[in-house]
């Protein structure tokens, strides 16, 4: 059996519960039918680039499959008749990332950022020494 990564955007217009069970759907499309889902991550909802289908924003997910090429084929198949799916993406890999992904990795970079700065570090300028004051621009000049 081959390994793929399926991600799929979700309207923004659902609720969380209705993207896990669009999740849990495609779990079971891929077990049905001979694979099995490793890992499945939601990466919650996120800007897109552009509009699609009058959508600002969609809801991530992320499913790492163990499974033959057929059984990928109804996945997709399946997806794109749904129509609170806007866009999929399915890739076959060598091997599947061990731990979190890197979007999940840089989700928790992000909260620890946030939590040091409302913490009481300001200006989110870190450690940078302070320069004194600036000089005015005939200072500059002369």
């Amino acid at each position: 059996m081959a390994l793929y990564e399926h991600v799929f955007l979700a309207r923004q217009d659902l609720a969380q519960a209705q993207v896990d069970a669009l999740a849990e759907t495609a779990t079971k499309i891929v077990a049905d039918h001979g694979g099995k889902v490793v890992k499945t991550e939601t990466w919650g909802l996120r800007s897109l680039a552009y509009r699609i289908a009058k959508n600002r924003k969609a809801h991530y997910v992320m499913l790492e499959i163990d499974a033959p090429g057929d059984t990928v084929a109804e996945l997709e198949r399946q997806t794109g008749i749904n129509e609170d799916i806007i866009r999929y993406m399915t890739v076959r890999v060598d091997g599947h990332e061990a731990g979190p992904s890197v979007m999940m990795r840089k989700q928790e970079r992000d909260r620890e950022r946030r939590s040091d700065r409302e913490g009481g570090r300001e200006g989110g300028r870190g450690d940078r020494p302070d320069r004194g004051p600036r000089r005015d621009r005939e200072e500059e000049a002369a």
